[in-house]
């Protein structure tokens, strides 16, 4: 399990390792091209869902509790980076099935 903060340590949502490393993927991409989003994501401890607007002028963290690097499953990173792109922002979504030429992170 690790964690996402955003700003301030006090604002931040556990995330697993896994996933937070294709978020780490997509924010850091939208983020060098000066790309600003709307990134929603489920509370860890059923207290609902948070926003984050997501710009290159607030700080953020990845906090990676784990010690080996995940496998990057491509397709994973192109369906979030089309979310994040979208209207609606970025959601974490399920995981779709293994690509086939997957990368280390």
């Amino acid at each position: 399990m690790g964690r996402f903060i955003y700003d301030t340590t006090s604002n931040s949502v556990d995330i697993d390792d896994r996933t937070l490393a294709h978020l780490r993927i997509v924010v850091m991409n939208k983020l060098r091209r000066s790309e600003s989003f709307m990134f929603d994501v489920e509370v860890g401890d059923g207290s609902g869902r948070r926003s984050y607007w997501m710009a290159p002028s607030v700080p953020i963290q990845f906090h990676f509790y784990g010690s080996r690097t995940p496998q990057i499953n491509r397709a994973w990173v192109e369906d979030l980076m089309l979310a994040a792109s979208g209207p609606n922002g970025l959601s974490l979504t399920p995981e779709p099935a293994d690509d086939p030429t997957p990368t280390t992170g």
